[in-house]
């Protein structure tokens, strides 16, 4: 049976990696039929009316899901189409009370003319009453024009649809979530809708296992509890964990939303010294890593252990166990720490369990940085967030049962070669060309020149 899918108007990338997600964690048969990111109509094929309900239950990025009953690029097509395909429909709503509504996406209709297109469908045998208000069944006219049809009159739109409405999505739990309404937040706290989205398209769901290696505030965990998974957490920042205690912290997030029972664990860690036990017992790792561009990326560690730095690893090893002890840090290369999420998901995730991780990346495809690979990793699906000159992807990958893992790739894996430098900006390439507002050196260049 065919569905028509009404998409929100925004993350135009995310919204077919989440549905997908969705029918995976569900265990729904989902079928593409019709679907581009210009358009907010997406048609699929679904197995029942229940099957619909519930793909769209957790959904944070739909707005409603509705039987359809056609699609046509002008109206005398699409009358025609219903009444050829959806008259054995029409008895079993004979009786109920209903009303019709129109969707216009870039489009504007007048009341005369919005009374006129409803008017146009009196062929329907409907003898119910037709109530604006919590009617028994709610049928909807979309169309969809071109986005600048409006200032230009354009007196058609590109292409119609009609269905009735069978459920609507959660897509109301954003305003739950809202960072606005959250106790404790920072800086870097990712934003409830772009969590949730993340939790869903990284398969969060009850009986699973979640972990965030850059938690922060925790916006990730407690996205992922929301669906019922246990949300486990580590940060190099302490203080960014602990905040000001009670409310104002990261355990007072979960409690703020009574989310506390599916807090796992959080504590103080370094991902490239971490004591997780390199075990396959994570069913999802989910993460934000530090950009290097407020300050610089840096790792636990010295710079020169052996000889300059000595009395740090000296100092260390008498007051490391002391509350007031702070580990001394060093700069690190942005790739690596990349490298170093893969080669962890690989060593932690359980069989195709997910990685879900935001990379800031230029627009200009010549300061592109590369999706990273791993062998025991295939990438799921990428979408991308654009600002101005740059964007940052959400990229998500499935860790490989052993057995489709490519032994002869893993055997020659390297670690990216150490980048020569010391300071932020030697070891992160993004980072220097977000201060250069990503101007190529050419460009740099012909300003000179001019």
């Amino acid at each position: 049976m065919e569905y028509l899918i009404r998409f929100s108007q925004s993350h135009e990338t995310f919204r077919l990696a989440e549905i997908q997600s969705l029918a995976i964690v569900e265990d729904i048969d989902l079928e593409i039929i019709s679907y581009s990111e210009e358009s907010p109509f997406c048609i699929v094929r679904l197995q029942s009316e229940d099957a619909a309900r519930t793909l769209l239950r957790r959904s944070v990025l739909t707005q409603t899901i509705h039987e359809h009953w056609g699609t046509a690029e002008t109206y005398d097509e699409l009358h025609a189409a219903v009444k050829r395909d959806t008259a054995h429909l029409w008895p079993q709503y004979k009786e109920v009370s209903f009303k019709i509504n129109i969707d216009a996406y870039q489009g504007s209709r007048s009341e005369k003319q919005k009374l006129k297109l409803i008017n146009s469908f009196s062929y329907l045998p409907f003898e119910g009453l037709i109530l604006l208000k919590s009617p028994d069944q709610e049928f909807t006219i979309f169309e969809q024009w071109e986005w600048d049809s409006v200032p230009r009159n354009l007196p058609n739109p590109l292409k119609v649809h009609f269905g009735r409405l069978v459920a609507h999505s959660v897509r109301e739990v954003i305003k739950t979530y809202d960072l606005k309404k959250r106790t404790y937040i920072s800086t870097t706290s990712m934003d409830s809708e772009l969590a949730l989205v993340t939790a869903n398209i990284a398969l969060a769901a009850p009986g699973k296992i979640f972990y965030d290696p850059f938690v922060g505030t925790g916006s990730f965990p407690i996205a992922c509890a929301h669906f019922g998974a246990l949300g486990m957490g580590s940060d190099i920042d302490g203080r960014s964990v602990r905040g000001e205690g009670g409310k104002r912290s990261l355990k007072g997030n979960f409690e703020q939303y009574g989310l506390e029972t599916l807090l796992g664990d959080v504590f103080v860690s370094d991902l490239t010294n971490s004591p997780v036990r390199r075990t396959r017992i994570f069913d999802g790792i989910v993460c934000d890593p530090p950009y290097g561009v407020r300050e610089g990326l840096k790792v636990l560690g010295c710079r020169d252990p052996e000889n300059k730095d000595a009395w740090l690893v000296e100092k260390g090893k008498r007051w490391y166990q002391k509350s007031t002890f702070v580990p001394p840090k060093k700069a690190y290369s942005f790739v690596a720490i990349l490298d170093d999420i893969l080669d962890f998901a690989s060593d932690t995730l359980v069989d195709s369990g997910r990685l879900s991780f935001w990379m800031p990346t230029a627009n200009d495809q010549e300061q592109e940085m590369p999706v990273p690979t791993h062998p025991c990793l295939s990438v799921v699906v990428v979408c991308t967030q654009v600002f101005n000159r740059w964007s940052r992807r959400l990229i998500t990958y499935r860790r490989l049962p052993d057995s489709e893992v490519d032994i002869s790739a893993l055997a020659q894996r390297k670690q990216e070669e150490q980048l020569d430098g010391h300071t932020a900006d030697d070891l992160n390439a993004f980072r220097r060309a977000y201060f250069k507002g990503f101007r190529t050196d050419q460009a740099d260049t012909d300003v000179v020149t001019e």
